[in-house]
């Protein structure tokens, strides 16, 4: 383990309404690392992603990422590109629109930056329809957009290849493992798709009934970055 990892999560626990839905989880994502989180539907890995990026409070455990103690006092990560669940934006808007908002709120990066995005996820910055004509499959990719435009140092994708058809999902894996290879960006990713995580993870861990465990990692790792 590095002295500087990205994430690290120490006996972490959520508990809602009696449910203890995430269960003494540990958890360390190195810098340049794709980490992979595979589990069912109501696993908890949802949860466990949402409280990485601080909208949830832990019940009890510690959550640092870049070093940055994350949830308990109402801290966000910095530095980090987020896709959780399905991404919601204003239906009204076009997606330029909508992508122009969301970055006017840190003032990162211009127009220029927001229509290369679009342009790599496959959508058009002069289409004008409202994102509520969009498809499932279009604003999915807006979402992904959306998550790295900032050009962060970590993301964290909830499941980002869902609603995609083969050929995007196709050039989603191809996007993804050239923001790590050639940016450096650290991902946290979780998949219900083998390829994904096979084809883009150097570290897989399993979630079931919200116990995290690691099934693969480090030099035990067949599958590297395409």
């Amino acid at each position: 383990m590095s002295e500087n990892p990205v994430i690290r999560v120490e006996k972490l626990n959520k508990t809602i309404r009696g449910h203890h839905i995430l269960k003494d989880i540990d958890l360390i994502v190195e810098p340049g690392e794709v980490c992979g989180v595979v589990g069912q539907n109501g696993s908890g890995k949802s949860m466990l992603f949402k409280a990485l990026c601080g909208l949830i409070l832990p019940s009890a455990g510690d959550i640092w990422v870049f070093g940055k103690s994350i949830g308990k006092s109402g801290a966000f990560p910095e530095d980090t590109g987020t896709l959780i669940e399905s991404p919601g934006f204003l239906p009204q808007y076009s997606g330029l629109k909508n992508l122009k908002l969301l970055a006017s709120l840190q003032r990162k990066i211009g127009e220029a930056e927001i229509r290369k995005a679009l342009e790599r996820v496959g959508l058009d910055p002069e289409d004008r329809r409202p994102v509520r004509k969009y498809s499932m499959g279009m604003r999915q990719k807006l979402g992904i957009a959306q998550a790295f435009m900032e050009r962060p140092r970590l993301m964290i994708l909830d499941e980002p290849m869902n609603n995609l058809d083969a050929g995007s999902v196709e050039d989603m894996r191809g996007m993804l493992a050239a923001l790590n290879r050639e940016e450096g960006v650290t991902i946290l990713l979780s998949s219900h798709n083998d390829l994904d995580i096979k084809t883009l993870c150097t570290r897989i861990h399993s979630m079931k009934a919200g116990v995290l465990s690691d099934l693969q990692g480090g030099e035990e790792a067949d599958h590297a970055p395409v």
